[in-house]
């Protein structure tokens, strides 16, 4: 769908300059997604993968953020197996709906309830971000929790459109939870993309 070079604003790795690619699918349709263009996949061209890695390449941060839509919809061996030949850090962000490919440095899994996660990407999560959007969300981010390794950082991140309505609950939650820690979209705080 796009690639550009910005500033991880979410989870574990916030504030680290990282070349972003957003793929273009997803067929999960959460209604408060704030990329709803990544969800029809046709709507994109296609971009050859070489081309995608000659642009990262080029930047000066040897990190790479996959992120969509779902990117896992995709076989993605070749394309980071181009980017360690390089040196050049891999992330993923995905929902889990798929099997895992490609070779990853970090994985940031945020499974959604309304779509059936693999459950063996639970083991392979580094970091596992829930999103907020209810008070039930909760019960959801222990269910996910249960499930993943012992080293997986958990991050709770409030629903954009429900900040305010949501933080204080979180705040509390965290305060009573202390695995958990916060997540906020420090990107749209900062202006930038």
């Amino acid at each position: 769908m796009e690639e550009f070079y910005s500033i991880q604003g979410e989870g574990f790795h916030t504030g680290k300059a990282s070349y972003f690619v957003r793929t273009g699918g997803c067929d999960v349709g959460c209604s408060w997604c704030d990329e709803k263009d990544a969800w029809n996949a046709e709507t994109h061209p296609l971009v050859a993968v070489d081309e995608i890695v000659e642009r990262i390449e080029e930047c000066p941060a040897k990190a790479v953020i996959v992120t969509g839509g779902e990117p896992l919809k995709y076989k993605l061996d070749y394309f980071c197996s181009e980017l360690k030949k390089r040196n050049i850090k891999t992330y993923l962000e995905t929902c889990g709906c798929y099997e895992i490919s490609g070779e990853w440095d970090w994985i940031c899994l945020s499974p959604k309830e309304i779509a059936i996660t693999n459950e063996k990407i639970f083991d392979y999560a580094d970091e596992l971000k829930i999103i907020i959007f209810e008070e039930k969300d909760f019960l959801w981010a222990e269910e996910c929790a249960a499930k993943v390794n012992k080293n997986c950082m958990l991050y709770l991140q409030p629903e954009w459109s429900r900040m305010e309505k949501n933080m204080q609950l979180i705040i509390d939650y965290v305060k009573k939870n202390t695995k958990w820690r916060i997540s906020l979209q420090n990107h749209k705080y900062m202006g930038i993309k």
